[in-house]
């Protein structure tokens, strides 16, 4: 059962298995979306810290180390055990979710569960890193060893705390490498009570660092820092470049990115009609709009368009706002006052570049970041409701004629992450998936087959790299390649 009240045990820096006060003595708030009532005190992780946490993961990386010479397997094992651990403590985890973050308890469950997985995913992973002996000309035998990067910096962000903060912890540690956690500012709870359950589970000390803090400073810090072998970004386009040019301007380090998008999701009009209209609304309105792959730009073919309207429009009317805890909300707060300040800008502009609001607009309540779902038609792809990410609950829908015209227009954004179409035509629907540039595309569904074991990224400017499956797990391993000079090679 859901808690809306969950004990806060952990607010200080986890270094080298143990819980220390930041070297300043700071701290930052986090705060309840809900109500803009302060949760608890965090403590302020900066340079210093920073510094102390990758010295503790640089000794456990050290040959001859209790990590470096664990088994495979049992590096695996651990994994599970974490894997576990999260299950047992499920509601705990949901509840400092949905207090912290904001999304409705249902949902946070589901997050944590997700966590889970790919912990015990890429757990199955572990012993089974390969290399490969290749055939060349000459007296040798050659072959390749996969070996972990080393310290690798993790910064994730609010949208889906404790699920981001799990898909990329797992595979850098079933690869064997250290790691340095950095959860946004926002939203650290989950990220911090997982750091006591990785203690819990034997990781010894040193392997994973958790430093709650600011990005220009804790993060920073960790993009520019010398010993960082690695960084695993996930947020917006903005900073992922200047994390880009922290590793060219440090040691060069080795940088993925998954810097969100501007998804567009085709409705033709081969399709059913309700269910279109259905995964119109998962597709943008899922996680309150705070989805790097949200679909934002609905193209509804002409002929279809007005029922589509009036329908999608009904739909939104529906949605039922309020608290997390709730067991029929859908739909919680935003996740602080800038993005709600930043949501309302942007709905402010469809209305003055022209753009017909529908429904919505307006905030929800009293208290707390909370807006309501917002349609938009009449949209042009010039205005900034169609080119930039919003990430919140808004729907620009926009009319096309033909196939050809849908692919172009989707395509014509610096984005690239995701993209859907829902049609009864497959022939249709392949010619759209084969030809839209980006990373991830859905066939009549929206967020489905979406687990640890696809891999996911995008193409453009909306990132580098690949989290989950095989993809995502070698992007956290160097290729040493071995030749050995022998007497005779016998085939």
């Amino acid at each position: 059962m859901a808690n809306p009240n969950p004990q806060i045990k952990y607010t200080q820096l986890f270094i080298n298995n143990e819980w220390v006060n930041s070297a300043s003595g700071k701290t930052f708030a986090t705060v309840n979306p809900s109500n803009g009532q302060v949760i608890a005190a965090i403590q302020e992780g900066d340079k210093t810290d920073v510094d102390k946490a990758v010295a503790a993961a640089t000794q456990a990386f050290q040959l001859g180390s209790e990590w470096r010479t664990l088994d495979a397997s049992v590096r695996g094992g651990l994994l599970n055990k974490l894997a576990a651990l999260v299950i047992r403590d499920l509601v705990h985890i949901a509840s400092l979710e949905s207090l912290d973050n904001g999304k409705a308890f249902n949902f946070a469950c589901y997050d944590v569960k997700s966590a889970a997985q790919a912990l015990a995913y890429f757990a199955g992973y572990s012993d089974k890193i390969t290399g490969k002996t290749i055939p060349v000309d000459g007296d040798f035998q050659v072959y390749t060893r996969m070996e972990p990067v080393g310290v690798v910096g993790l910064i994730v962000p609010w949208n889906f705390p404790i699920m981001l903060a799990t898909q990329v912890l797992a595979p850098a540690l079933a690869a064997g490498n250290v790691v340095i956690l950095k959860p946004a500012e926002q939203t650290p709870l989950t990220a911090l009570y997982l750091a006591s359950l990785v203690k819990e589970a034997g990781f010894p000390p040193g392997v994973v660092n958790v430093i709650p803090g600011y990005g220009p400073t804790a993060g920073a810090a960790l993009t520019n820092h010398p010993n960082v072998d690695m960084i695993s970004f996930t947020g917006s386009r903005e900073v992922g470049k200047l994390i880009q040019e922290a590793s060219g301007k440090s040691n060069l380090k080795r940088v993925t990115l998954e810097l969100g998008g501007k998804s567009p999701l085709v409705i033709s009009q081969h399709c059913d009609l309700d269910k279109a209209v259905e995964l119109a609304q998962l597709a943008c309105f899922f996680n309150h709009g705070q989805t790097c792959c949200a679909g934002t730009r609905i193209f509804v073919h002409e002929s279809i368009h007005e029922a589509f309207v009036q329908k999608s429009v009904e739909a939104a009317l529906k949605r039922k706002l309020g608290d997390p805890f709730a067991p029929d909300t859908i739909q919680g707060p935003q996740i602080d006052q800038e993005q709600f300040d930043r949501i309302f800008n942007l709905i402010e502009s469809g209305k003055k570049e022209g753009a017909t609001l529908k429904c919505g607009g307006k905030r929800f309540g009293n208290k707390g970041f909370f807006v309501e779902p917002t349609v938009f038609t009449n949209v042009k792809d010039n205005m900034r409701i169609a080119k930039e990410e919003i990430f919140g609950p808004v729907m620009p829908i926009f009319k096309y004629k033909t196939l050809e015209e849908a692919i172009e227009r989707s395509n014509d954004t610096e984005y690239g992450l995701a993209a859907g179409i829902v049609s009864k035509d497959i022939e249709e629907a392949l010619q759209f998936s084969n030809s839209v540039r980006a990373g991830y595309v859905w066939i009549n569904n929206y967020y489905g087959g979406s687990g640890p074991g696809a891999p996911f990224g995008g193409y453009k400017q909306s990132g580098i790299g690949r989290s989950g499956g095989e993809e995502g797990l070698y992007e956290y391993v160097e290729v040493k390649t071995v030749a050995i000079k022998i007497p005779q090679k016998n085939a």
